[in-house]
């Protein structure tokens, strides 16, 4: 059978679990899992079915969550866990996932893992779209490798390791592509004494030009919480920041962009990207001011600073007019992290999840870029739930547990025993 729409997909029970979600945010968990379908008695929707039949399969997943929650309600990490009931309540004879763990807990990860080898056992065919290589050995039976779109080879699990199956996705070796470069540590650029909002508590650091700070912790720590608090968005009940020397001013966002500091976030297609316009405006929407010419904006001056930056950086698009969301993941980010350098006055940038749902070469490629931005002098502040990510990037890491620091590593004494120690 030859598929030609997602409604004969459909039919002949094939699920997709897709990387960027695809929930409606005003919908309840269980009228999400039966969108499209709603049970109904008569002319009328039969809420009985409607709310139970989710709930087993979220007790199935081993899940803790009330099916008539919206889902606007729920963090991105259970939203993921919402599509992946979704997909599976279906009791599909394939199922595609792309990225399923990429905003998940490894007890949580675990828990699919459990449900993954349930239905293959069942005899549901799984096809499993993954950049974590750990994932791959542990759950597949066969990999099949795409390069720049096109396809490599397929090999047996057993007959691969970590290092050829990086050889055969980026075409070079697996020790060059996570090297972080001795830089020369400047004048001291942020710090954050006693910040306290809702979500995190008497958060105190400070970071020099040239530095990657790292944080680390499981998913609800308060990682995300605190890029939000430092920008301004979170309202702040006490503490203080300072850039550069200067205090910078509470609850307000525009201010702190003024003031140096940018931020890229954890989820692209909530908060990243604008989908519905181009790589030039994505790139330049923070930074418009800075084209202006007289009551207009100077597009000649901006599409050379566009054009620049694509070269710069290596953003692999057809012109810079395509439509963002026509782009990799990977490029999408590399378009958001422009958008902070193409201004000449950024110190600091906080950047939460880097490589979320990024291909192991479009990763190394991002660390180089924060390697190249800490030896032109900034100070980067990453905020990862991989550690061998936080491992190889920071110069210092520091834990986070229930919205405080719970532990502070330097880059030479930490290891991911101690991570997990502290995170836990």
């Amino acid at each position: 059978i030859v598929m030609e729409t997602p409604a004969q997909a459909i039919k002949e029970n094939i699920s997709v679990i897709y990387q960027e979600l695809n929930l409606a945010p005003n919908l309840s968990i269980a009228e999400n899992i039966y969108l499209g379908n709603l049970p109904v008695k008569g002319k009328r929707v039969d809420y009985h079915k409607l709310y139970e039949d989710p709930q087993k399969v979220m007790e199935e997943l081993q899940l803790d969550l009330d099916v008539q929650m919206k889902v606007s309600y729920l963090t991105i990490a259970k939203q993921q866990l919402v599509e992946i009931a979704k997909s599976i309540s279906k009791r599909p004879k394939v199922i595609i996932m792309d990225e399923p763990t990429s905003a998940l807990s490894r007890q949580e990860t675990e828990n699919l893992f459990k449900i993954v080898r349930m239905l293959k056992e069942n005899g549901t065919a799984i096809i499993y779209v993954s950049h974590k290589l750990d994932e791959i050995f542990e759950i597949c039976d066969k990999v099949s490798i795409l390069r720049d779109g096109e396809y490599i080879c397929t090999d047996r699990i057993e007959d691969l390791d970590e290092e050829k199956l990086v050889s055969l996705m980026v075409g070079r070796e697996l020790k060059d592509l996570y090297v972080k470069e001795a830089v020369e540590l400047g004048e001291e650029i942020f710090k954050a004494e006693n910040l306290s909002t809702d979500f995190v508590t008497d958060i105190s650091f400070a970071a020099r030009a040239g530095e990657i700070i790292g944080f680390s912790g499981l998913m609800g720590s308060g990682r995300t919480e605190l890029c939000r608090a430092i920008l301004g968005v979170d309202k702040r009940h006490g503490g203080k920041i300072t850039v550069d020397g200067k205090v910078l001013e509470a609850n307000s966002p525009s201010k702190a962009i003024a003031a140096g500091v940018g931020m890229v976030p954890e989820s692209r297609k909530d908060d990243g990207i604008f989908p519905n316009l181009g790589v030039r405006e994505n790139m330049t929407i923070a930074s418009a001011r800075s084209f202006r010419k007289h009551v207009s904006i100077d597009r000649d001056v901006e599409r050379t600073q566009v054009e620049k930056m694509i070269d710069s950086i290596k953003i692999k698009t057809p012109t810079m007019e395509q439509m963002i969301i026509n782009l990799s993941g990977g490029n999408q980010q590399k378009v958001i992290l422009a958008r902070w350098l193409i201004q000449n006055n950024i110190k600091v940038l906080l950047i939460d999840e880097p490589t979320r749902g990024i291909d192991v070469g479009a990763k190394s490629e991002i660390y180089s870029l924060l390697n190249l931005l800490a030896k032109q002098g900034l100070c980067v502040i990453v905020m990862s739930s991989e550690m061998p990510e936080i491992m190889s990037l920071a110069d210092r890491v520091y834990v986070m547990k229930n919205g405080r620091i719970n532990g502070s590593f330097a880059r030479d004494e930490v290891t991911q025993e101690k991570l997990l120690k502290s995170a836990t």
